[in-house]
């Protein structure tokens, strides 16, 4: 059975789990249907929330600030909002490989001039701040990309903006702004973080080894030089110091380049919304890692949620189609108190799983684990989405290792024995939980090249059915008659355009025929 319509103009794609949900794969899967279903293609994709932090891969593009719609030679707009943080140097790093390609960016590209400009100075306090929560707190190091995020969005509450429309002003007001912000951000360094001469000097050399890492390709086919990665251009002749003639230059010289992609992108939304075109919003991040609604310091400095499509796009609230994307199991990056952790070492699936969890922005190691229905129920009840997105179930297959069962977590259990189904908000009672889980029989079968749900061995079916009836039952303890549930709009089946499900049984058939 083919899926309902969309409900609206506005698609949203949001992470419902602990982010890496595959999210980026949701835009062109989502724009393919929109050609299909009315011949004619989407108008934008907007880039909402945070900044390089957010990684993607979309048809086989592994990007970090443009938005996953790039890939679509057909998309007319491609839009980065006001909520975005941004690197200028980052988009071009992005964007001339892409060219180089055959794939035209830089004149789809519109970054609103209200976006918030982030610089080198946010990435040497993001490590610093890695460095006074390790070695002056003697707290866990909570994972940070180290690239800048945090300190960006905290020059935006400080009142410290600088906008992406200051690289369309003077030179030299620029350069006053850029000094100020980058003298706060050395006295803080040196005298709040706290931080050593030689891990100073660390900071240059961790920057340097990421981006020339990231940028590798780029660098083999002479795209860029080596050169271009190298941070120790930027210090000082002291230490806690930087060479700001050579950084104001950079930051400028990057900032024209883009100055023909900087304008106001709220004109164009309403533009593109007014002419009764798509526009499909893509979300770094996740639901759990919200800086409200996640568990701190394993947060992110966004919203990661729909409401803030309406403030970053700058467009007055009105209804959207949301689509709630996970993976068919769970994976969670940094310090996260992870309920449901699989032990690769201890367990053939968390052994094969792990070859496969790597994030995009940094290509840090994913941990692994069991599917958490009720962190998905809450992601609905308090969040709320029209329909799922499960990706990667095709990875659960049995393989020479792995024979064994599939669990979902359907319940927690409290030291004192009760059962609940909700997520508490205090971390402190959520660290005391333990996993209740429903064992499922696995397959054999080879789900990736299925096309349809029916080729689906029933195993299969039945735990796609679980995944989604555990999430539904927690979600409404009260029951769902008369709710319009969400239903399995797109189940991945592999990571190429065009390797999913789309005829996946209605929810209320799934639960009453599968489950």
């Amino acid at each position: 059975m083919a899926a309902e319509e969309f409900n609206s103009k506005i698609i949203v794609d949001i992470g419902i789990s602990m982010g890496d949900e595959g999210k980026g794969r949701v835009v062109h899967e989502t724009l393919d249907e929109i050609t299909r279903r009315t011949s004619s293609t989407a108008g934008a994709v907007i880039k909402v929330n945070g900044g390089a932090n957010s990684g993607h891969t979309a048809a086989g593009l592994k990007l970090n600030l443009l938005p996953s719609g790039v890939g679509d030679p057909d998309l007319p707009k491609l839009l980065v909002g006001c909520g975005v943080v941004a690197d200028p140097r980052k988009f071009l790093w992005e964007a001339r490989p892409l060219e180089a390609r055959g794939i035209n960016v830089l004149d789809r590209l519109q970054i609103d001039e209200r976006a918030q400009l982030s610089d080198l100075s946010h990435r040497l306090l993001d490590l610093a701040w890695e460095d006074y929560r390790v070695n002056i707190l003697g707290e866990e190091n909570r994972g940070s990309t180290g690239r800048g995020i945090s300190p960006a969005y905290s020059d935006e509450t400080n009142q410290w903006q600088i906008h992406f429309s200051s690289l369309l002003d003077d030179k030299d007001k620029f350069a006053k702004a850029l000094a100020q912000r980058v003298d706060r951000a050395l006295r803080t360094i040196r005298h709040v973080c706290r931080v050593s001469e030689k891990m100073w000097n660390v900071f240059f050399e961790r920057l340097t080894e990421a981006e020339t890492k990231a940028n590798e390709p780029a660098i083999s086919e002479g795209i860029f030089s080596s050169k271009e990665f190298d941070f120790a251009v930027f210090k000082g002749n002291e230490p806690f110091s930087l060479n700001m003639g050579q950084l104001i230059d950079c930051y400028w010289s990057a900032g024209r380049e883009l100055a023909t992609c900087i304008g106001d992108v709220r004109k164009t939304t309403l533009s593109i919304l007014s002419a009764g075109n798509y526009m499909v919003a893509e979300f770094g991040q996740s639901y759990w890692l919200d800086k409200r609604h996640g568990f701190s310091p394993n947060v992110t400095a966004s919203h990661t949620t729909t409401p803030e499509l309406f403030l970053s796009a700058g467009i007055p609230p009105c209804p959207v189609h949301v689509l709630g994307c996970c993976k068919a199991y769970d994976t969670k990056v940094g310090t996260h108190h992870f309920l449901t952790k699989i032990e690769p070492e201890s367990h053939a699936l968390g052994e094969k799983l792990s070859k496969l969890e790597f994030g995009t922005s940094t290509g840090r190691q994913r941990m692994v684990g069991w599917f958490d229905a009720i962190e998905k129920a809450d992601a609905l009840r308090h969040c709320g989405f029209n329909d799922f997105v499960i990706n990667k179930i095709d990875v659960l297959t049995h393989s020479d290792r792995w024979k064994g069962e599939l669990k979902l977590c359907v319940a927690y259990r409290k030291p004192d024995g009760e059962i609940i189904k909700f997520v508490p908000r205090n971390e402190s009672l959520r660290r005391t939980l333990e996993p209740v889980y429903e064992d499922l029989p696995g397959w054999t079968e080879d789900l990736s090249v299925a096309k349809s749900f029916s080729d689906f061995p029933i195993n299969a079916q039945r735990y796609v059915a679980r995944m989604v009836s555990s999430v539904i039952e927690a979600a409404y303890p009260s029951g769902y008659e008369g709710v319009r549930l969400p239903q399995v709009r797109y189940l991945g089946v592999g990571p190429n355009p065009g390797q999913v499900i789309t005829d996946t049984p209605p929810t209320i058939q799934l639960i009453n025929e599968f489950a």
